[in-house]
């Protein structure tokens, strides 16, 4: 099983190096698939709990928050947006992907919905999977990963090298 996950209490900084590894990765011919922030998107709340993501590889871009109104502290998330984008990024090229990254295991997925099902796709494809998760939804994931994801230093280097090797697959000895 090949699941990292990177966790950072910098505001936006998975965002941005899940972000920069997709970009990387596509301008140097892998087939990526999964979703990102659109780092270029400026949230209109001071809180930036106002995103947009984009489906890789090709996008769209797609507003998965909701406006509430000025001064709400309810939760933004669009329950249908996100099961759009998941339904995006399960009719695209999941089973040709060399990796498939998603920039947050959510709300959404630590209640076992959102992105389960496709992490789990990716999974039995045998394709390398690469996840943001914040410090609230850690204990969540380790339980949906079952203990098996490799923690990985929120740094793009080290971010890529994980990526690159877990490209290979492991051969067993026979």
């Amino acid at each position: 099983m090949r699941i990292a996950r990177i966790t950072s209490d910098k505001s936006g900084e998975i965002d941005y190096l899940l972000s920069e590894v997709a970009n990387h990765m596509m301008v140097n011919g892998h087939a990526i698939s999964g979703l990102v922030k659109e780092t270029a998107y400026v949230s209109a709340f001071e809180n930036g709990c106002d995103m947009k993501v984009r489906v890789l590889p090709n996008g769209p871009i797609i507003k998965i928050t909701q406006s509430l109104g000025k001064g709400s502290g309810s939760c933004r998330l669009d329950p249908c947006a996100i099961a759009e984008a998941v339904s995006m990024v399960e009719s695209g090229p999941l089973e040709s992907a060399d990796m498939f990254i998603l920039n947050k295991f959510g709300p959404q997925e630590a209640a076992g919905r959102g992105f389960c099902s496709v992490i789990g796709q990716a999974m039995e494809f045998d394709i390398p999977v690469l996840v943001g998760v914040s410090s609230i939804n850690l204990t969540a994931f380790e339980n949906f990963a079952g203990g098996m994801a490799t923690e990985l230093p929120a740094n793009l280097a080290n971010i890529l090298d994980w990526c690159h090797s877990a490209e290979t697959p492991v051969l067993l000895a026979s």
